[in-house]
């Protein structure tokens, strides 16, 4: 395998030809994970290709950027190395972000959130008239397949990098694409081709579908504004909630309902037309590891399809593209299930990079942050770095990880071992879960739908499961990162001070505590190396022992290992990330551990009565008021956090105490929402 940045074909926009090189910067194609503030996505590729630029070719003279993050970065630096000056838009929050220190102008377009900033035509639109800009590129996401912007952009004789309105209208709205995928004999999925009116519309549509179905956006895409319902409750719910993201995120709050097909593989195709009526594919990639309809994990190829499927799928992807005279790069989304059978789920106007993620968004400050771009084969492509904040109102992504190789297996150990040399600090990622999942037996046989994370993670993700080897490894690490740092303190500027253990000692008897079990260590150290028993088994243990830096290269017995030691307490408590996965260890001599017993320990707070808030967000709806009585399970109030709303329910039944928010309040992860009696 083989890295692959697609650019084999020009851009075209109002009978302009975009220079290749643009296009280029727009699509990266390889083993990719996305690091996410609180998770992440991979990829791999299929084969290297590369274009180069001719500076003889006519180009934009200014280019604004309608978006913000990794993709305003990247079209920034490809715009730099063509000699094209860009505008960044921000909103308020956004004006310490990296893509606005790269463009040589920068815009301020509204507050915080989306609809009132990177959704404010009218702000955009006189931000582009300030700065005399030639063209825009609006990257993924927001406006990208807006066709009242694209007009409002011809209206001004202002160039829309991207495809003509007629094919943003035909292939932007789900119904309308899904109409005429049909008309160009492309498979579609069995399904309600109008708009739904309400949800008692569509209840009766679900049950003439047959459940369960899919309940989602027109306009949509990227998951949000997607619901599976399995009944009409769900139905229902899915209607609201599906209806509110869409209107949220889209500005279009239009629905369609179709049978779901249960346990599929998502395939997509890359397409690319231009305005001299050639248009080609360019192979897929597989998206089928999933959560909420959102990719976690690409893969390019997708190791599942034979030689002819892949070229019926391309064809059709093609006559799509014809049908509608598509004249861009974009993306034809078809599911795929067991027996190699195919349907069109929709084609997004632009190449795809959406992302999402397995557990809830983090915010907060980037306190360290550390590409593995030192290593072979890896690529990085981000919009953020040291002391960025994250906020709630935008997806949540760190950057894109890309790593490539000669073969799928050297691709996937680069990943991982880039993966284990990612250093993010001060918010939660997904790091952990993206390393699991290139390592399951499942994913490396190929045997993945998009229902693998709930299939093999049935309970949530709780992380990495050590073996005894792994357990004994760390156990010796955190020894020995312990004596190390006891042995450092010894000294202090070259002179000696006076020691926490006494000198003379060539031995430490430990007592090392990794989820609430105990074990018995000893420890010498000889130079660089540590010999350590750790439950009667003894490793040796060797490392420059930096413990400076946010990264340590460590052997255990021969066995390279790359580990973060997170923090270290004087209480003798640390936080290793290991494998992934971070582990909470306290590491104490013997003696201390038997004083430890006599500490008193916080009791843990009973939950059972009260509801907190999992994640960041903004309250939605609240549904109860005080004395109202409440079932177990019962929804209590909406929070939304990137986009995407999450209903809060009652853990037991009860009766409402007190409401300690109200729709429209801000909230953070833990913030009190809801007591009962």
């Amino acid at each position: 395998m083989a890295g692959l940045r697609v650019g084999t074909a020009a851009l075209v926009a109002a009978g302009r030809r975009l220079p290749r090189q643009l296009m280029r910067s727009a699509a990266p194609w390889a083993l990719k994970t996305v690091p996410h503030y609180s998770k992440q996505r991979l990829t791999f590729s299929r084969s290297l290709g590369s274009v180069g630029y001719d500076p003889n070719e006519k180009t934009f003279d200014k280019i604004l950027i309608a978006n913000r993050g990794e993709i305003a970065c990247r079209v920034i630096k490809t715009c730099k190395k063509m000699g094209i000056k860009t505008v960044a838009i921000h909103s308020d929050v956004d004006a310490g972000s990296v893509h606005v220190k790269m463009a040589d102008e920068a815009v301020c377009v509204g507050p915080a959130p989306t609809s009132q900033s990177y959704l404010n035509m009218d702000a955009i639109m006189e931000a582009i008239k300030k700065t005399r800009a030639e063209a825009v590129h609006p990257g993924y996401g927001f406006l990208s397949e807006n066709k009242e912007f694209a007009r409002c952009l011809a209206a001004e004789d202002v160039t829309f990098i991207g495809p003509d309105t007629h094919a943003i209208q035909a292939m932007g709205d789900k119904i309308g694409s899904k109409l005429l995928a049909k008309e160009a004999k492309v498979n579609t999925i069995p399904g309600f081709d109008g708009v739904v009116k309400d949800a008692d519309e569509a209840v009766r549509i679900a049950r003439e579908i047959g459940y369960p179905v899919m309940i989602k956006a027109s306009a949509g895409g990227g998951g949000k504004g997607m619901r599976i319902a399995w009944n009409d409750d769900e139905t229902r719910d899915g209607f609201r909630f599906s209806s509110q993201e869409a209107a949220s995120s889209f500005g279009d709050d239009r629905l369609l309902i179709e049978k779901f097909i249960d346990n599929p593989r998502h395939i997509e195709i890359q397409v690319l037309g231009d305005k001299h009526g050639n248009a080609l594919w360019l192979n897929e990639r597989e998206c089928s590891i999933q959560r909420r309809n959102q990719k976690v994990v690409e893969e390019a190829p997708s190791i599942f399809l034979d030689p002819e499927t892949r070229r019926v799928m391309g064809e059709q992807a093609v006559a799509l593209a014809r049908a509608v005279k598509y004249s861009s790069a974009g993306t034809v989304e078809f599911l795929v299930d067991s027996k190699k059978n195919f349907y069109f789920l929709e084609m997004n106007t632009r190449l795809q990079d959406p992302y999402k993620s397995f557990g809830l968004p983090s915010i907060g400050r980037l306190s360290q942050y550390q590409e593995p771009v030192h290593l072979p084969g890896v690529r990085v492509d981000s919009g953020i770095q040291p002391g960025s904040d994250i906020s709630i109102y935008y997806d949540p992504m760190i950057s894109k990880l890309i790593t490539y190789g000669s073969d799928r297996n050297e691709a996937l150990k680069r990943m991982e071992h880039a993966l284990d040399n990612y250093v993010i600090r001060g918010v939660t990622h997904n790091i952990a879960l993206l390393r699991e999942v290139i390592i399951n037996s499942r994913f490396v046989k190929g045997d993945i739908s998009t229902k693998f994370l709930s299939d093999v993670y049935p309970d949530g993700f709780k992380g990495h499961t050590l073996t005894k080897t792994e357990r004994s490894q760390l156990l010796a690490i955190a020894s020995s990162l312990f004596v190390a740092s006891q042995l450092r303190a010894q000294r202090f500027q070259e002179h000696s001070r006076v020691p926490v253990i006494k000198p003379d000692v060539s031995t430490w008897e430990l007592s090392v505590r990794l989820n609430d079990e105990d074990h018995s260590v000893t420890a010498s150290s000889s130079g660089s190396v540590f010999s350590v028993e750790v439950d009667g088994s003894k490793l040796n243990v060797t490392s420059t022992w930096n413990l400076a830096s946010p990264l340590l290269s460590v052997s255990v017995d021969g066995s390279p290992r790359t580990v973060q030691c997170l923090s270290r307490e004087a209480g003798g408590n640390m936080s290793i990330q290991f494998l992934g996965t971070v582990y909470k260890l306290r590491v104490l001599t013997k003696f201390a551990a038997e004083l430890n017993k006599f500490m008193l320990e916080k009791v843990a707070e009973d939950t059972s009565s009260i509801l907190r808030s999992p994640m960041p967000g903004v309250v939605v709806a609240v549904s109860v008021k005080p004395g109202d009585v409440v079932a177990e399970g019962q929804e209590i109030c909406v929070i939304e956090a990137m986009k995407m709303q999450n209903s809060m329910a009652a853990g037991k039944t009860g009766k409402v105490k007190s409401v300690r928010c109200k729709a429209g309040d801000t909230v953070g992860e833990g913030d009190l929402l809801v007591e009962l009696e």
